[in-house]
C-alpha cells in the first residue's frame, strides 16, 4: 500500500499542487514567525547586553523605574530629599573596586525640524546628560560626526534624528525642555542602542551641568551606574556601594539587571508571537478545506481504482491507510518547503515592522532546532487531518457500487445529518452571542462567534443553493454559459461548500474588524465633537503639564474668546477612585458641552461640583447633596453636587472650580486648556496660538478633529496589520478556487467533449469556467460579510454600555470593494482553469471516462 500510495502521489502531482502550495503557505507562515520572534528577541538580548557592558553595578532610588540603555521619565516634580546627588557619586566612585561612576540624567525634551514641527512623537522626544568618564568620553554613545556638547548652548543629536532632519554639526536648532524655546548649537551626531531611538524617537545630548539645570531633575541624577576595575569582582563592589549609599536607594549587579531586561524582552517576544501564531492558525484552519476538498474530489475521480483494490483484498482500513500514506508525504513535502520558506517570511515581517515606523535592533536570523520540528508537525498533522475524512468515506464504498459508477454523490442521509448538526450548533452559538450583549462575559459572546461560524461553515453546503439560485437573473443574461455555470456550482453542494467557505472565514474576519474600527472611529469622533464647544486643545506633546502661564499668553490674544485650564486631582469618592478636574466656571459653559440629567453649569459656582451619571448612581446621590473626596494629599473635602451629566472616556468624575483643586496640587499646573476663537477654528487662528506661545515644538496646538485623529490612530495602525497578518488566509482561500476548479475541469472532461460537439465553442467554455468561479468566490463573499455584519453587531452591543457614543457604522464602501474583490479572486483563479477546459480536445474528451 505504501509504493500504491507513493506512485498515486506521482501519478496525480499537478492535482496536488494547490494541496502543497496550501500547507507550504500556513507552514511558511508559523516558522517565519517563530523565525521572526527569535530573531527579534535574540536582537534586543544582544542590544540590551551591550547596554550592561560596562556595568558592574547600578544604584536607583527605590521604585525608580529608569533603567540603563532606556529613556525613561527624568523626575518632572523635584523630590524634597534628593538621594542620588553628585556628591554621592563622587563617593561611589572612590569605593574600593570602582574604576569610574556615571550619572545617568533624562527627560523630555522637544527638537523642532527645519519647519518648526515637532521631530518624532511627543512619548519619545528625550534629553540626557553627556557624562564624560575616564578619558573624557561616556562609553554610552559613539560619536561619528563632531564632538560631544561641553557647555550650554551646545547639544547633540543622535543619528537617526539627525538623518530625517537634514540637521549636522554646526547647525542651530530650537529646543524647549519644560519652558520657553532656546536656541542650540549642534556640536556632534552620535549612535546609541537607546530604546527609544529605534523605536522612531528623538535624543538630545546636553552637557552634565546643562542637563541637571533644563531636564528638571531636582537635583539628582535618575541612576548611578558603577564600573569596575579589572579583575575586582561585581559582588565585592556591590558590597563596598552598598555601605555607601544611605536608605531609600537600591543597589544591583549589572548582571541582575540584564538578567531582568531579558526576561522582559522574553515576555514581550513570547506575547507577539502568540498574537501572530494566531493568525498562522487562520490560515492553517483555511487551508484544511483545500486539502479535504483535494482528497474528497481524488478519492471521487479514483472509485474504481479504489474499488479495484477492495476486489483484489485490500480492507477498508488498507483504502483509508493509503489515502493517509498521501496525505503524510505531501505534507512532508509541504513543510520541508514551508520551513525553508519561512526564512522569507520572517525578513519580510522585520520589513514590515519597521516600515511601520519601529526600527528593530539589527541581528542575524535565529532558527531554533524547535522551529524546524514544528514545522514539520504542523504541515503532516494538518495534512493528515484533513485528509482522514476523505480516506474514511473512500473506504466505506462498497466494491461492486463503485465498479457501476465513476463519481460517488452524497446520500441524502448524510447530507441531513450534517444539516442537523450544523443548525444545532448555529442555534447554540446564536443562543450565546445574544447572552454576550446582554452583559455576559467576553468569553461567552467570543465562544458564541466561534460556534455561530463553524455552525455556518457545516451548513454551507444547505446554503448554496437558495443563494446561488438567487443570482440566476444575472447568470441567464450571459446566455448557456450562464446557466451551465449556475447549474455547475450547485451541482456538488459539498465541494462548493468548502471551496466558498475558506473565502468566507478571512471575509467574515475582516468584515467584522472593518465595521468595529469604523464604529469606533466615529464615535471616537462624536465623543469629541460632542463633548467639546472650545475650537482648541493645548497640551504639552508629551503630556506632561502646562505652566498656568500658558493660558495667561492665550487670554492676550484679542482672537481669543473663552479659555479655560483643565486640573486633575486624584483621589477618592466613598469607596470608588477617581478625578476630580479643576476649571474656570465663568468660562466652561462656553468651552464644554455636557449632556444633563438634572442641573446645569450654574451648580459649578462656589464650593458646588459636577459629577457624571455613572458615578452619582455608585454614590447614591443627586442634585443637592453633597460628597466628600478624599485627595492624595490626605485631606477631604465637601462638595456639593450642582448638576448630573453624562460621562464618557474624555469627560468623567468631578468638576469643580479650580480654586477647590489648587490647593491639593503639589504643584498648580494645566493638563491641558481649552481655547474658543472669536471667528472658530482656521489656519489664522491656529497660527496665532502657535506664535503666542513662541512657536515651542514642546506644546501642541489641536483642533477637534485632530483630537478625534489622534484617539483613532491606534485602531487604524491596528486594522491595518490585522488586514496583513490575514493576506496569507485569503491568498490560501483563492488557492481553494483554483484547485476546486482545476479538479473539476478534470473531472468533467467527458461532458466539456459533450459540449464542445454540440455547439459551445471555447469563449463560452471559458466564460463557464469564469462565471462558476465568480459565483462560488461571492458565495463566501456574500456569507462571509453577512456573519462579519453579525459578530460586529454582537461586538458593538457589548462595547456600547463602555462607550456611550458607540453607534454601529456600516462601511458600504468598504464592502463594495471586498464583494469587487471576491468577484476578482473568481475571475484571477479561474484563468488556468478556463483555458485548460477551452484547449480540451473534443473528440479525446468524450473518449474520456
Amino acid at each position: 500500500m505504501f509504493r500504491t500510495a507513493v506512485r498515486n502521489v506521482l501519478a496525480h502531482k499537478a492535482r496536488l499542487m494547490m494541496t502543497v502550495l496550501a500547507v507550504m503557505l500556513g507552514v511558511a507562515f508559523v516558522s517565519g514567525t517563530l523565525i521572526f520572534t527569535d530573531s527579534v528577541g535574540t536582537a534586543f538580548k544582544n542590544r540590551s547586553a551591550k547596554s550592561f557592558e560596562n556595568v558592574s553595578v547600578a544604584v536607583r532610588s527605590d521604585g525608580a523605574s529608569a533603567s540603563y540603555g532606556e529613556s525613561g521619565g527624568g523626575g518632572d516634580e523635584a523630590k524634597e530629599d534628593p538621594v542620588l546627588t553628585e556628591r554621592l557619586l563622587k563617593r561611589i566612585e572612590n569605593a574600593p573596586g570602582a574604576r569610574s561612576a556615571t550619572g545617568t540624567l533624562t527627560g523630555f525634551t522637544a527638537l523642532a525640524d527645519k519647519d518648526g514641527k515637532l521631530v518624532g512623537q511627543g512619548w519619545g522626544s528625550t534629553g540626557a546628560n553627556y557624562y564624560p568618564g575616564p578619558g573624557g568620553k561616556d562609553d554610552r554613545y559613539t560619536f561619528t560626526d563632531g564632538r560631544a556638547p561641553k557647555a550650554r548652548g551646545e547639544i547633540a543629536l543622535d543619528s537617526r534624528t539627525a538623518e530625517r532632519t537634514g540637521f549636522k554639526p554646526g547647525d542651530t536648532a530650537r529646543v524647549s525642555t519644560d519652558g520657553p524655546v532656546t536656541k542650540q548649537r549642534i556640536t556632534g551626531v552620535f549612535d546609541t542602542d537607546d530604546g527609544s531611538v529605534t523605536a522612531g524617537g528623538s535624543l538630545v545630548l546636553f552637557d552634565n551641568a546643562t542637563a541637571m539645570k533644563v531636564l528638571d531633575t531636582g537635583g539628582e541624577y535618575s541612576e548611578i551606574t558603577v564600573r569596575a576595575e579589572p579583575g575586582a569582582s561585581d559582588a565585592a563592589l556591590k558590597s563596598a556601594v552598598e555601605k555607601i549609599v544611605p536608605k531609600g536607594t537600591e543597589v544591583t549587579t549589572g548582571k541582575v539587571l540584564a538578567d531582568e531586561q531579558a526576561e522582559n524582552i522574553a515576555k514581550d517576544t513570547e506575547q507577539m508571537s502568540q498574537v501572530l501564531l494566531y493568525f498562522a492558525g487562520i490560515a492553517l484552519f483555511v487551508g484544511i478545506f483545500l486539502i479535504a476538498n483535494t482528497f474528497t474530489m481524488l478519492v471521487a475521480q479514483r472509485t474504481k481504482e479504489l474499488a479495484l483494490l477492495r476486489a483484489i483484498g485490500a480492507t477498508r482500513r488498507q483504502v483509508t491507510r493509503s489515502v493517509l500514506l498521501e496525505a503524510l508525504l505531501i505534507g512532508l513535502v509541504a513543510s520541508v518547503t514551508g520551513f525553508l520558506l519561512g526564512s522569507g517570511v520572517a525578513v519580510a515581517m522585520r520589513a514590515g515592522v519597521n516600515a511601520m515606523g519601529a526600527e528593530l535592533p539589527d541581528g542575524p536570523l535565529v532558527i531554533a532546532p524547535s522551529t524546524g520540528l514544528y514545522a514539520l508537525l504542523v504541515g503532516v498533522v494538518i495534512t493528515m487531518l484533513a485528509a482522514w475524512l476523505p480516506g474514511r468515506r473512500a473506504a466505506r464504498i462498497p466494491p461492486v457500487a463503485a465498479m457501476n459508477s465513476v463519481h460517488a454523490t452524497p446520500t441524502t442521509r448524510g447530507l441531513v445529518v450534517r444539516n442537523s448538526i450544523g443548525s444545532a450548533i448555529t442555534a447554540l452559538g446564536t443562543a450565546m452571542v445574544f447572552m454576550g450583549t446582554q452583559g455576559s462575559a467576553n468569553t461567552v459572546l467570543a465562544g458564541g462567534a466561534a460556534l455561530v461560524l463553524i455552525g455556518v461553515i457545516v451548513l454551507t453546503p444547505l446554503l448554496s443553493r437558495p443563494v446561488i439560485a438567487a443570482a440566476a437573473p444575472v447568470l441567464a443574461r450571459f446566455g448557456v454559459a450562464g446557466t451551465l455555470a449556475r447549474r455547475n456550482a450547485v451541482r456538488n453542494p459539498r465541494r462548493t461548500a468548502a471551496t466558498a467557505a475558506a473565502l468566507m472565514i478571512g471575509l467574515t474576519l475582516i468584515t467584522g474588524m472593518t465595521v468595529l474600527a469604523t464604529s469606533m472611529q466615529a464615535a471616537i469622533n462624536k465623543m469629541a465633537v460632542d463633548s467639546l464647544k472650545s475650537d482648541y486643545s493645548v497640551t504639552m506633546a508629551n503630556f506632561n503639564e502646562l505652566s498656568p502661564e500658558v493660558r495667561s499668553k492665550l487670554d492676550e490674544l484679542p482672537e481669543v474668546e473663552a479659555s479655560s485650564p483643565l486640573r486633575t486631582a486624584y483621589g477618592e469618592a466613598g469607596s470608588n477612585f477617581t478625578q476630580m478636574t479643576g476649571v474656570d466656571p465663568r468660562t466652561a459653559p462656553e468651552l464644554l458641552n455636557f449632556k444633563f440629567s438634572s442641573g446645569s453649569f450654574d451648580g459649578l459656582t462656589g464650593k458646588k461640583a459636577l459629577i457624571d451619571e455613572e458615578l452619582a448612581d455608585d454614590l447614591h446621590v443627586a442634585v443637592g447633596d453633597s460628597v466628600r473626596f478624599r485627595f492624595d494629599d490626605g485631606k477631604t473635602r465637601a462638595v456639593k453636587i450642582g448638576g448630573v451629566y453624562e460621562g464618557n472616556d474624555m469627560f468623567q468624575g468631578l468638576y469643580a472650580a479650580t480654586s477647590v483643586v489648587d490647593p491639593h496640587l503639589d504643584k498648580v499646573a494645566d493638563d491641558q486648556v481649552l481655547v474658543k476663537m472669536k471667528g472658530g477654528p482656521s489656519d489664522t487662528a491656529e497660527a496665532a496660538i502657535i506664535d503666542a506661545l513662541g512657536k515651542n515644538p514642546a506644546i501642541s496646538v489641536k483642533d477637534k478633529q485632530a483630537i478625534s485623529d489622534e484617539l483613532a490612530q491606534a485602531i487604524n495602525l491596528l486594522l491595518k496589520m490585522l488586514y496583513g497578518l490575514l493576506a496569507m488566509a485569503i491568498l490560501i482561500a483563492v488557492l481553494g478556487v483554483v484547485n476546486t476548479l482545476a479538479m473539476s475541469v478534470f473531472e468533467r472532461k467527458h461532458e466539456i467533449g459533450m459540449l464542445r460537439a454540440i455547439g459551445l465553442d471555447r469563449s463560452r467554455v471559458k466564460r463557464m469556467v469564469r462565471l462558476e468561479a465568480v459565483v462560488i468566490s461571492l458565495f463566501g463573499a456574500v456569507l462571509g460579510i453577512g456573519l462579519g455584519l453579525f459578530i460586529a453587531w454582537a461586538a458593538g452591543t457589548s462595547i456600547s454600555g463602555t462607550v456611550t457614543t458607540y453607534t454601529m457604522k456600516i462601511p458600504f464602501a468598504e464592502i463594495g470593494i471586498f464583494l469587487g474583490m471576491a468577484a476578482l479572486v473568481g475571475v484571477l483563479a479561474a484563468l488556468w482553469p478556463a483555458r485548460r477546459a477551452a484547449r480540451l480536445n473534443a473528440l479525446e474528451a468524450i473518449k474520456a471516462e
